[in-house]
């Protein structure tokens, strides 16, 4: 019993010790760990830290636009999952779809083991962050809300990836298309525009979004001036406020064609001069999407707006001027 009592004692001094070494042990361990293997510490665009593995080698997108732009930059390699919305380019449509952006199956996201998730707070949930978050899956959420932003937010993503050697050039490319946007346009008086984003309740889009800010690089100016992202609009309010143009956004251009020519019959669209003039005009939905491929709708709608602006002033060329030409305006 005494030699019991003797060991017990010794291991319970010796406990201490031993503790201090484990400490000591992990201490060194990690100081030995080559500084490429630690995670990188970011900040989100809402203001989130977010620490990542140095090496990015499974992405999980929760957005399409997100998705465009891993594929815009060549990363789509590195893809494993995306949403059922993702649809462009065509090789999204083949990764493993984890759900809807607003509800995905967090089981099917945890068991593709991301080494990043991104996500955009405009359509993705903040409960939806916290909660991958909580598993301990690194989340970077974007937040652009000018056409400035959505060139910065694929810069930030190049970062995270080290792929900056693709991200920068993609950056400075849209920039430059931008840039001999706004020569083409300068002076320009903005034409008067309302865009639809839905018509049954009628939705329009605040002065503080990414798509304002388009319609804006554009030489357009919406009608609507609300503070809120997605405002509910009335027909007699869109009268009063006489728009030019109504633009409308559309993946499919034919049947919303068929849509605005249905809406000429309706009472209070048929008020709205605009459509009486046929100053209707159908973009591709890349509009509302602030990924690469937003600077082709600016295109498109510039071009449609003010088309003796681009033939006298020579308009866009090469990939701009193809987009440009792609719009689709809706005559009476």
């Amino acid at each position: 019993m005494q030699r019991c009592n003797r060991a017990r004692n010794l291991k319970e001094r010796l406990a201490p010790l031993r503790a201090v070494a484990a400490l000591a042990f992990v201490v060194l361990s990690s100081a030995r760990v080559p500084a490429q293997t630690r995670p990188a510490h970011f900040t989100d665009e809402i203001g989130r830290p977010v620490d990542v593995r140095a090496e990015v080698r499974r992405i999980v997108s929760l957005a399409p636009n997100l998705t465009e732009i891993v594929f815009a930059m060549g990363e789509g390699d590195r893809l494993v999952g995306d949403t059922t919305f993702c649809d462009y380019p065509a090789e999204a449509t083949q990764k493993t779809h984890v759900g809807g952006p607003i509800n995905p199956s967090l089981e099917q996201i945890a068991a593709l083991a991301p080494d990043l998730i991104l996500a955009t707070k405009a359509i993705n949930r903040r409960e939806t962050v916290d909660a991958l978050a909580h598993l301990g899956l690194p989340v970077y959420v974007t937040d652009p809300h000018s056409v400035e932003d959505m060139v910065s937010s694929i810069e930030h993503i190049g970062r995270i990836l080290h792929a900056e050697t693709s991200a920068a050039p993609l950056a400075k490319e849209l920039r430059a298309r931008l840039s001999e946007l706004d020569r083409v346009l300068a002076g320009v008086a903005p034409r008067r525009v309302f865009f639809v984003v839905w018509t049954m309740p009628l939705i329009s889009v605040g002065r503080g979004t990414f798509i304002a800010d388009a319609l804006r690089r554009a030489g357009a100016r919406s009608v609507v001036e609300a503070a809120s992202d997605w405002p509910p609009v009335s027909l007699e309010q869109v009268v009063l406020l006489e728009p030019e143009f109504l633009v409308f956004a559309s993946a499919h251009a034919a049947e919303t064609r068929q849509e605005i020519e249905d809406l000429r019959a309706q009472p209070g669209w048929r008020d709205l001069d605009a459509l009486r003039r046929g100053n209707a005009i159908v973009l591709s939905d890349a509009i509302n999407r602030p990924a690469p491929r937003l600077v082709d709708a600016i295109a498109q709608l510039a071009r449609a707006l003010h088309p003796e602006v681009f033939a006298t002033r020579g308009g866009p060329s090469g990939d701009v001027a193809r987009a440009a030409e792609e719009v689709c305006p809706c005559a009476p």
